[in-house]
């Protein structure tokens, strides 16, 4: 993947960055590590420049999370309440309850979540779909996805750029981040399934 990534900029520059970290937010498994770091190298031996990798890499991502919210517009408060009333929500001990407490919450700290969750590998893209589940402002979406977007691609990027040669090294220095986000994302997933399992299995005995 990651030589089918550097061919791609090397050959489509400004273009091929901005649909790869589009490509990125819909399937967060390809690397933007890879391709932010490497597009920094590139402003060093191309017509590329930084501000334009910058700019390039947000629409990217701007466009991908936009995507996302959308298709998480689609799940209207309407299919909402018949997931959570349904056989999907009585096994995983959801209540209507629930729901309405998360938009409330999203409602309040939204532009936080946004913001600081562009940070995140993997959540950054997640966090689309829950934010145009709830309806988010758009304006304050688009804004607050530029502003995190622009800030992570600026920091990969010049670190890209300042390593020239040796941008792989910054690749694995991010690459350590990422796998210690999706350790402690892991483990937070893995804690509430089985905060779920039990709950549904005291709820059963309570019954009987």
């Amino acid at each position: 993947m990651v030589q089918w990534i550097l061919q791609i900029m090397d050959s489509y520059g400004y273009l091929g960055m901005a649909l790869l970290i589009l490509g990125e937010n819909l399937f967060p498994p390809i690397p933007s590590e890879v391709i932010l770091t490497f597009g920094g190298f590139m402003t060093s031996y191309t017509k590329m420049h930084i501000p334009g990798a910058v700019l390039s890499a947000t629409v990217g991502s701007v466009g991908g999370a936009l995507i996302l919210y959308q298709l998480g517009s689609l799940l209207t408060p309407e299919r909402l309440d018949t997931l959570f009333t349904g056989r999907v929500g009585k096994i995983l001990g959801l209540r209507k309850e629930n729901l309405q407490k998360a938009a409330d919450w999203f409602d309040s700290k939204g532009n936080y979540a946004v913001f600081f969750c562009r940070f995140i590998p993997i959540i950054r893209s997640l966090v689309s779909v829950p934010a145009g589940m709830a309806g988010m402002d758009l304006k304050r979406f688009l804004w607050m996805t530029s502003l995190g977007s622009l800030l992570w691609n600026l920091l990969l990027i010049c670190a890209g750029a300042a390593a020239g040669s040796s941008w792989q090294k910054a690749v694995q220095y991010f690459g350590s981040y990422t796998q210690a986000a999706k350790i402690v994302l892991g483990t937070a997933l893995l804690a509430g399934i089985l905060f779920l399992i039990r709950r549904r299995l005291s709820s059963g005995s309570s019954e009987t």
